[in-house]
């Protein structure tokens, strides 16, 4: 029988966040790997911050502070007078330190205690060496600048968001929480199809004070640099990338003369091309690179001269390399992650010249490994469906793995779990209609009766190069859902991640219909089952998954009685376009495909009980989405049930919002199912 209580006891412990595993901070694990390694002159200095003031998903300002080792750890401001600011980043020699306020860009001269500014536009409209929104939310980045190997230069992007339209959301609360009257927020927000910020590459000198222009846009074309990399040998890097995501090319620059060559890229007519992949790139001292592409149809290694022309290729057809973490030139030794299946994470190592490869892991669940300078340390960490993080210092040497202590194992956690008596979930694979298999998992209750068939939540995310399918430790919501009585099935839909590159373009230009078709036929396998009851199925998603919630309860002869779909997009004409044209081109080309794509399209369509949940102050997916979608469901004459949160963005995790959300949800589907 489904539970009617309120969330109390191990329910509030695991939407509490009491089931998470100590984790070793990335500051103890570098002093770990860092042992016997010498440390020198300019690592007197450390960069504190505190008083973190949010901006969006990863931007912040802060209160930073200078600390010197050598005088009892002394603290002094960083930014004097210029009060809070962000991304302090220290040159690699350990005598300067860059940073931004507003938007511009500043250093601070450890060796006098001066600073300078290197940039001095008042324009609001043009930042800096930091990104906007849409690089920070869609590039994943907030700091668009980075220091050269000797420290003499400092490489940024420069943004003029000028011809960018704003978008403004009201505020309904404030410091003495119900003021008489709103305020607004203005966020400049390129939507689909409109124009994006033009961008430029800059290349200052510390000693000249000079700011140089990089010749890597002279066409000033509608492109994207979401990546600058300075190479060991002081070579400046940048990454390109077509408006249509279609085509990524790396130019190499010379920052003196300012002139640029392309020394890679990749194109594709029928796909988009990854750039995050660049991000996993490795720069030999000979110059040679090991690079991360999927242009043979699968994540694979390869080795490319110093002109970055292929030489050979280092890991097998077949398996996607989710991480290249080091190479040991001495030995010849690539270290990476793959996955030998989609709901595993593997640790290989590949010899460069031989090209043999060793498993370095065994067990299935998920590896993931940092590495010591010098390669010959590593820390491995793994964790799966019933092991919360186990860590583990290891020696490699030439492929060879030796574990040498165990940092954490989360021993009591895991007895604590245990005691709870919560069925872990079974890895199942689902035919679709096209008889392809999809990824999915499936979580019972333990506590209910054999005899009586359980009502489904199909839990969901199904956006493009996605993937919830995975053997790790996630105490999450899903487990809230067990707890109270029903059966949860996780299933990835077609256009998910590390199953080859054609399957994560399987949904390429026309977003919602595949991803539908698979969603219910999933729903439709689990009602088979003598254990589901297949006449009380709920389906539940949030963003990219609260939209195929609603597209999929919009798609004829669906099995779900009741939906929930947390901050949807409803029409990608509404969302950004660094994300949106990724996998739609613009509307102006593909206008079927969002046309189609478009839930306002389908309001007439929807059938079964739906609640909606969004916060109004979302600057990602903006509450005009569900407020348009509204709109639509009142002219088809749609019921349907609503839950705002105030002044909340995309997480919805202000104030007692979280644990009021998963009550609502619960109490809905108790309702319902």
């Amino acid at each position: 029988m489904v539970k009617t209580a309120l969330i109390t006891g191990l329910l509030s412990a695991i939407l509490a966040g009491e089931y998470n595993p100590k984790t070793l901070s990335a500051a103890k694990q570098d002093s770990i790997l860092a042992v016997g390694v010498q440390t020198e002159e300019y690592n007197r200095y450390r960069l504190e911050s505190e008083n973190e003031q949010r901006i969006f998903r990863h931007s912040s300002t802060a209160d930073w502070y200078i600390v010197d080792t050598q005088k009892n750890n002394k603290r002094t401001a960083l930014g004097k007078d210029l009060g809070q600011v962000r991304d302090a980043v220290m040159s690699p020699n350990g005598r300067y330190i860059a940073f931004a306020k507003d938007n511009n860009l500043y250093i601070h001269k450890l060796d006098f205690g001066t600073e300078v500014a290197v940039t001095k536009d008042s324009d609001p409209d043009i930042i800096n060496g930091i990104a906007d929104w849409l690089y920070e939310e869609e590039f994943g980045t907030t700091a668009l600048f980075a220091w050269s190997p000797d420290s003499k230069q400092l490489a940024f992007v420069r943004l003029d968001e000028h011809e960018v339209p704003s978008f403004s959301w009201q505020n309904y609360l404030g410091d003495d929480q119900y003021p008489q009257y709103p305020t607004a927020d203005t966020l400049r927000y390129p939507k689909a199809g409109c124009n994006n910020a033009k961008a430029s590459v800059c290349v200052y000198d510390v000693a000249t004070k000079a700011i140089h222009t990089m010749q890597v846009n002279t066409e000033q074309a509608d492109v994207y640099f979401p990546r600058l990399h300075w190479t060991p040998a002081g070579e400046l890097l940048v990454l390109r990338v077509n408006r249509d995501q279609t085509k990524m090319e790396i130019f190499s620059c010379n920052a003196k003369s300012t002139m640029a060559h392309v020394i890679y890229k990749e194109q594709s007519d029928k796909y988009f091309v990854d750039y995050e992949l660049f991000d996993q790139w490795q720069w030999l001292s000979d110059g040679r690179i090991i690079a991360l592409s999927e242009k043979d149809g699968w994540r694979r290694a390869y080795l490319l001269n110093a002109q970055g022309f292929e030489q050979k290729v280092l890991t097998p057809e077949g398996i996607d390399v989710t991480a290249i973490y080091t190479v040991e030139e001495k030995s010849q030794t690539l270290y990476y992650q793959a996955a030998p299946t989609p709901a595993t994470r593997q640790l290989y190592a590949v010899n460069i010249k031989k090209g043999t490869i060793t498993q370095l892991t065994t067990e299935e669940g998920t590896y993931t490994a940092r590495f010591s300078k010098d390669s010959k340390r590593m820390i491995e960490c793994f964790h799966s469906f019933t092991t919360p993080n186990v860590y583990t210092l290891c020696t490699v040497d030439g492929g060879k793995c030796k574990k040498v202590e165990v940092l954490e194992d989360n021993a009591a956690l895991k007895e604590a779990w245990e005691a709870n008596h919560i069925a872990e979930p079974e890895l199942i694979k689902i035919p679709n209609a096209n008889g392809q298999d999809l990824e999915a998992m499936l979580l019972r209750p333990l506590t209910s009766n054999p005899l009586t068939p359980n009502p489904l939540v199909l839990m969901h995310y199904s956006g493009p190069s996605s993937q919830r399918v995975l053997n790790r430790w996630r105490k999450k919501f899903e487990y809230a859902l067990v707890e109270a009585g029903y059966a949860v099935l996780i299933v990835d839909t077609r256009g998910g991640d590390c199953k080859g590159r054609a399957w994560r373009n399987e949904t390429y230009m026309s977003l919602g219909q595949k991803e539908a078709e698979d969603l219910i036929a999933a729903a439709k396998w689990a009602a088979q089952r003598d254990d589901i009851d297949g006449n009380r199925m709920a389906i539940l998603g949030w963003s990219y998954g609260g939209y195929q919630t609603l597209y999929t309860m919009s798609t004829k002869a669906h099995p779900f009685k009741a939906g929930v779909a947390i901050a949807p997009v409803t029409d990608w004409k509404l969302y950004d376009t660094g994300y949106t044209e990724r996998y739609m081109r613009r509307p102006q080309v593909n206008p079927r495909g969002y046309r189609e794509a478009s839930l306002l399209n389908k309001a007439e369509d929807l059938t079964g009980d739906v609640l909606i949940i969004h916060g109004t102050a979302d600057d990602n997916v903006h509450v005009q989405h569900t407020m348009q979608y509204i709109d639509a469901l009142v002219r088809a004459n749609k019921q349907f049930e609503m839950q705002l949160y105030p002044d909340d963005n995309h997480h919805l995790r202000k104030g007692n919002n979280a644990p009021h959300m998963h009550q609502r949800i619960i109490n809905f589907l108790n309702k319902n199912l």
